[in-house]
């Protein structure tokens, strides 16, 4: 079982706190995270056709992520406000499941991971696609959003089990 002193965001008393990471040593990070948004045969063909009328669907959901990479300490309490080095996101179309799957890796040389930024950038992607793609479909799912990998920093290198 595990109890609220376990986990590094609360002191003692169980009360919640930014982690210290003043002596940590500055080192290389990475992270890579990923999700899908599932749609419509109809949404799914004019996202492809780039008939979507509000525009480049993939183009601006890119930079809505990347852009939230770089903002997550705005909204997710308690994380660090970090200088971000790299940011890429890209997206698969998986055709016979009318689903575009995003992924996301983000880069630091500093004190404290990226996961949570790599994501955030893969959920904002989604839901900017959501939003630029409602008048289609409103019955599109955001799903499977995950790490896939991150490296650096004390704990080492983590890669998410197949299967």
């Amino acid at each position: 079982m595990t109890t609220k002193t376990e986990f590094s965001h609360f002191d003692a008393s169980g009360n919640a706190r930014m982690v210290d990471v003043s002596m940590k040593k500055d080192t290389t990070r990475q992270a890579t995270a990923t999700g899908r948004i599932s749609m419509s045969s109809e949404c799914y063909g004019l996202i492809r056709q780039g008939s979507i009328k509000k525009g480049d669907v993939l183009g601006v959901a890119r930079l809505a992520g990347l852009m939230a990479s770089k903002k997550v300490d705005d909204l997710i309490p308690l994380t660090h406000p970090l200088p971000i080095t790299k940011a890429d996101i890209n997206f698969e179309m998986d055709d016979p499941n009318t689903a575009i799957i995003i992924n996301a890796t983000v880069g630091i040389t500093g004190k404290t991971g990226v996961e949570m930024e790599a994501l955030t950038a893969v959920s904002i992607a989604a839901l900017t696609i959501y939003d630029m793609c409602k008048a289609v479909d409103k019955s599109m799912v955001i799903s499977d959003i995950c790490l896939l990998k991150k490296s650096g920093g004390k704990s080492g290198t983590y890669t998410r089990p197949t299967g």
